[in-house]
């Protein structure tokens, strides 16, 4: 049984999630919390093995109340927001998080998602993967054409090199 507490501000958002879990199979739904202070004091008591968290919440939001929780190493959290911006995808990855989907996500989705989290697995919105991929890919460092230091050898020297690389021996 995967034990998962809700956190979302919106009493009717957190209510709609928690009936699509509790009719999920291995699910349980441990706890509800309606802002990101009690979400991190509940999942500290309550130890469930998923937070699903709304990013905009008053007080301590979703991305700091995830980097307390996974610095602690209380749980995965997977973070389920309406809000589809680069800075909140970036935000709570970096905090930690497992998975980011949009409320869109149909709830079959939604209960895989938190299996595969729970699994160990990471989990992304499609709409947000190749947006991240090519921010990845832009901030990435080029690695060199030719290892360094290799101009400075003499042909000898690297006859031998390629030797050694072929696994021959002297």
């Amino acid at each position: 049984m995967i034990r998962v507490l809700v956190a979302d501000d919106h009493a009717a958002i957190r209510a709609g999630l928690v009936l699509i879990l509790t009719r999920a199979d291995g699910i349980e739904v441990v706890g509800e919390a309606g802002d990101g202070a009690a979400a991190v004091r509940m999942a500290r008591a309550l130890r469930p093995d998923v937070v699903l968290m709304d990013i905009r919440m008053p007080g301590v939001d979703g991305i700091e109340a995830t980097e307390q929780l996974v610095r602690d190493g209380v749980c995965d959290v997977l973070v389920l927001t309406t809000f589809d911006l680069d800075e909140y995808v970036h935000g709570a990855l970096r905090a930690g998080a497992a998975g980011f989907l949009l409320k869109s996500v149909e709830a079959p989705r939604l209960v895989e998602a938190i299996k595969l989290v729970a699994e160990g697995d990471g989990v992304l919105e499609p709409k947000v993967t190749r947006r991240l991929i090519s921010a990845f890919a832009a901030n990435a460092p080029k690695p060199p054409r030719t290892p360094p230091g290799l101009d400075q050898l003499t042909e000898r020297e690297r006859e031998v090199l390629i030797c050694l690389a072929e696994g021959l021996s002297n």
